[in-house]
């Protein structure tokens, strides 16, 4: 049986890059994985094989957007994140475990 891993009520702050596209600006997808990878396995203290967030995420302050992430375990989860503003500062705000 596996449970919903959730977070703390304080959001972890992470720095994504911007890139500049013809349709406007988005968010670095690879720096976004590697961040929300990193804080996670910190928090968590758990080995986390990959997180995929979507290459086309437009830096828009409020926008939530889904990276999906898999433990080394094999459990899989998607995380929830919000834009903070225009730098692209971004609050890893809810995680749970897909079923």
């Amino acid at each position: 049986m596996r449970t919903a891993v959730r977070l703390s009520p304080i959001a972890v702050l992470l720095s994504a890059a911007l890139l500049a596209g013809c349709g406007g600006t988005v968010l670095d997808d690879v720096k976004t994985e590697d961040a929300v990878q990193a804080n996670l396995e910190e928090s968590f203290e758990r080995q986390i094989d990959a997180v995929d967030c979507p290459s086309d995420q437009e830096v828009e302050a409020g926008a939530t957007f889904e990276c999906s992430v898999r433990f080394s375990d094999g459990e899989e989860a998607t995380a929830t994140l919000r834009i903070k503003n225009e730098d692209a500062d971004v609050d890893l705000i809810g995680l749970k475990a897909n079923e």
